[in-house]
């Protein structure tokens, strides 16, 4: 493994980062209702999850779900469970006052690692962008540096977001339409949990 593996791989998790999802979608609202350190201690959940995920894809977990089929099912289930949780409370709150509806600081980081635990298959996908990648044989320090790389990539990115995203205009303007921005965040969070409890 050298230098131009993890660039590789950097790009390709950067890339992921900003297509809209679950992770996205929550790690933004939570910095502009919450501010900037609610929006870091979200994105350092949803970093350390995704960097677990990682983890566990190098040890080969998708070969455990592969052998006990029912343990994939009972997270997906969960995590999808959870998914459409959130997605109602959003859209039960969304002509709350901002105060009343953001997430409490201290539950930020624990929301942040729900909402990626959420989703059990990525997992199989880091499988299958770490194969594409890296090379074979790769050693545990090899692996360690893999997972320690994401969680730093992750916690930069998210940082970035939440910095950008609690500054005064940007709050200015969800709370101009805050109603509309929660539905719309609670619609499609709903979905993707729908999707995910019901696809395979």
């Amino acid at each position: 493994m050298d230098w131009t593996h993890l660039l590789a791989f950097n790009l390709t998790l950067l890339a992921a980062l900003a297509a809209p999802g679950p992770a996205l979608l929550f790690a933004l609202r939570q910095a502009i209702t919450g501010g900037f350190w609610v929006g870091l201690a979200t994105g350092l959940g949803l970093a350390l999850m995704a960097a677990t995920w990682t983890a566990a894809a190098l040890l080969g977990l998708e070969a455990v779900f592969a052998l006990f089929p029912w343990a994939f099912l009972l997270i997906k289930t969960l995590g999808a469970a959870y998914l459409i949780w959130v997605a109602y409370g959003l859209w039960r709150d969304a002509s709350k006052p901002l105060s009343d509806s953001a997430t409490p600081g201290r539950k930020a980081f624990l929301g942040g690692l729900l909402v990626n635990l959420a989703n059990p298959k990525s997992v199989l996908f880091a499988a299958s962008v770490l194969v594409v990648i890296f090379p074979a044989g790769l050693t545990f320090s090899e692996k360690a540096l893999i997972v320690t790389n994401h969680l730093l990539v992750e916690v930069i990115a998210y940082g970035s977001f939440a910095a950008l995203l609690s500054t005064p205009p940007a709050r200015a303007g969800y709370l101009r339409l805050k109603p509309v921005f929660d539905r719309v965040a609670g619609a499609i969070l709903g979905l993707l949990g729908l999707k995910l409890l019901v696809g395979k």
